[in-house]
């Protein structure tokens, strides 16, 4: 990844919640690459740049998105959970649909990969299978957008002002450790 000079470093495992939010950067983006090209290729034969970007962006959502899905669900939902903490009462009441959100982005994931590989294995994919690989996209850039928008406005701020600072050094050591990482690392 180039550097920039001037830029604000990326968030590492001693800053979990920064890193989490980050990793939604990297969902935003990857996202984006499958739509645009489900909407450019339209289940044509793929160039080779394009077929590059879609194993490349499947890739992301087959390995890192499960890990931060566990990241929220393993460590940092559970030691909300165990707060018991009147202020933090309402962020609690969306978790539970954020969970909800995460396995309904699971199902449609499950199927854009099996949209896109079949896509890449045939070089081509018939029109129903290409409008339902747009519809499902679009169903997981709705659900992404409210999802994300949630987390990073509104859950992660409180996460971070009440979680006490031994909670968030777990927490980046736990996601270090799915990663098979040291906790000084990026996502």
């Amino acid at each position: 990844m180039p550097v920039t000079i001037g830029a604000k470093p990326s968030p590492d495992f001693s800053s979990p919640l920064e890193l989490l939010s980050d990793c939604h950067r990297r969902i935003e983006r990857f996202l984006a690459v499958l739509i645009q090209i489900a909407t450019r290729a339209n289940g044509r034969p793929m160039s080779v740049e394009e077929r590059r970007a879609l194993e490349q962006a499947l890739e992301y959502f087959r390995n890192a998105a499960p890990r931060h899905t566990a990241d929220e669900e393993e460590s940092l939902f559970p030691r909300l959970r165990n707060l018991n903490r009147p202020e933090i009462n309402d962020a609690l009441a969306e978790v539970e649909e954020l969970e909800a959100d995460h396995a309904t982005a699971a199902k449609l994931h499950d199927e854009v990969d099996h949209l896109c590989r079949k896509w890449l294995l045939e070089n081509e994919l018939e029109i129903t299978a290409a409008q339902r690989l747009k519809l499902a996209l679009a169903d997981l850039d709705k659900l992404y957008r409210r999802h994300i928008a949630v987390e990073d406005d509104r859950l992660f701020p409180i996460a971070q002002s009440v979680l006490r600072a031994p909670d968030k050094v777990e927490i980046g050591n736990e996601m270090a450790r799915r990663r098979g990482l040291n906790s000084h690392r990026q996502c």
